[in-house]
């Protein structure tokens, strides 16, 4: 896909029908990291085939693994066995992918072999030092740029020991890498967080038969055991489902089922914080599959109001936050946001990105160090960049339900990082989009 891609967003419409969005971003790239590493054959359905996940796949082939595409979101990875993995013949290219490096790092740290790894130039200017450091701490050899960005250099061969490691900020990919590094450690590694972040790497873990127990705030596992082959059916993902769930819900007349959905409690926010401001959002039919909780939600168009975000809900929506300040700009009100200084490092400023965005499009959005505060008001038009983040450029596609003239949104090409066939999917359910290549 060319690095200039244009999304071109005509003002009004709604959201109706039934929709399932693609496989959860978190457990694809899980599936991948622990099917690799376990004894047997893994079969993967739902895996969200893009560029992030696939980034994530080629790694592991890179190191060895038979991983079979079979299109349509299925996969068969004949796993290796925990000490499996073979060095590859050149540093592993992660694209775009945070999740992938970081969760990488804490994997591949306790190997045998000296490797690299690598990114584009906007994951090479994001902060890694929050998981090298600790990672030291467990004896991990791992060299960063003097700024602590990537390209990371990690050197094989050394033991690594568990640790008690409390985390100064609420981050699943600190956790999970660090939970990873002490697959291969000596004894106990523990990691307390002081909030709640998603848990999809215990709950996969757990379901690869590897022992973790949870204590409060605090999770463990020891060392040096085996993975087990299973089955995984990965849900529609909550973060693309987001994007919907504020479409529907700021477009009157709207009416739509967002199906197979996780609704992981660790990332239910989005709803919560939908639902505090007025949106009429029903949970149905709630099930278990593989360890993961999914609902079906049916969201209706109707008027929300602002609300002061409650901090316990941040962790669990951090992903989602693009698109809920949409909500946001089209509610009755105020709306303040705080305790959110992680949305300054993610694959754009996404504060000061959306702050921008809305502004041209005539909403008062004042930017935090921490947070947003943003006037409900009438949405207009204008040229807006998306920074070459995916969910700046769908949040602004939303956006387009109640604007009163044409969005244009610039840098779209990385829509397909998490959202392969987002513009073709919207355009079905009632966005009037077109998106072009120069």
């Amino acid at each position: 896909m060319s690095s200039d891609v244009r999304i071109t967003a005509s003002p009004g419409g709604k959201l109706c029908g039934r929709v399932r969005v693609p496989g959860d971003k978190s457990i694809s790239h899980r599936s991948i990291m622990l099917g690799s590493l376990a004894d047997g054959v893994t079969r993967v359905s739902g895996f969200l085939e893009g560029e992030d996940n696939l980034a994530t796949l080629e790694a592991f082939r890179g190191m060895g693994v038979e991983i079979e595409h079979l299109g349509e979101g299925r996969l068969v990875i004949h796993g290796v066995g925990m000490d499996g993995l073979k060095r590859p013949r050149g540093s592993l290219y992660l694209g775009n992918s945070g999740t992938s490096m970081r969760l990488l790092a804490g994997l591949l740290s306790g190997q045998s072999f000296d490797l690299e790894l690598t990114g584009d130039a906007s994951l090479s200017s994001r902060p890694m030092r929050r998981v090298t450091d600790p990672l030291a701490a467990m004896g991990a050899h791992i060299e960063t740029t003097h700024n602590g960005t990537a390209p990371l250099r990690l050197w094989g061969g050394y033991h690594l020991k568990g640790i008690d490691y409390v985390m100064p900020v609420a981050s699943a990919q600190v956790k999970s890498s660090l939970l990873l590094a002490g697959l291969y450690a000596r004894g106990r590694t523990c990691v307390t967080e002081p909030a709640p972040t998603r848990d999809h790497t215990e709950r996969m873990l757990r379901g690869f038969g590897y022992a973790v127990q949870r204590d409060g705030d605090t999770i463990c596992l020891e060392g040096g055991g085996r993975l087990t082959a299973c089955d995984i059916d990965v849900p529609a993902d909550i973060s693309s489902a987001a994007f919907f769930l504020v479409g529907a819900a700021i477009s009157p007349g709207s009416e739509l089922v967002l199906e197979h959905v996780g609704i992981n409690p660790t990332r239910i926010g989005v709803v919560n914080i939908l639902r505090a401001m007025g949106a009429d959002i029903e949970i149905r039919d709630e099930r278990l599959v593989g360890g993961e909780p999914v609902a079906d939600l049916r969201v209706r168009g109707g008027k929300l109001h602002g609300i002061a975000i409650p901090e316990d809900q941040v962790p669990l929506a951090i992903d989602e936050f693009p698109a809920l300040f949409v909500a946001a700009a089209c509610a009755e009100g105020e709306t303040v946001l705080t305790g959110a200084e992680e949305l300054r490092v993610k694959e754009s400023d996404r504060i000061q990105a959306m702050a921008d965005g809305l502004n041209v499009l005539g909403i008062d959005a004042r930017s935090q160090p921490d947070g947003i505060v943003i006037q409900g008001g009438r949405l207009g038009g204008g040229s807006v960049d998306s920074h070459g983040d995916h969910r700046i450029a769908m949040a602004f596609a939303m956006a387009s339900l109640r604007a009163g003239q044409e969005i244009e949104i610039l840098d779209c090409a990385n829509v397909n990082t998490s959202f392969p066939g987002f513009v073709s999917l919207a355009e079905v359910h009632g966005l009037r989009l077109e998106a072009s290549t120069f």
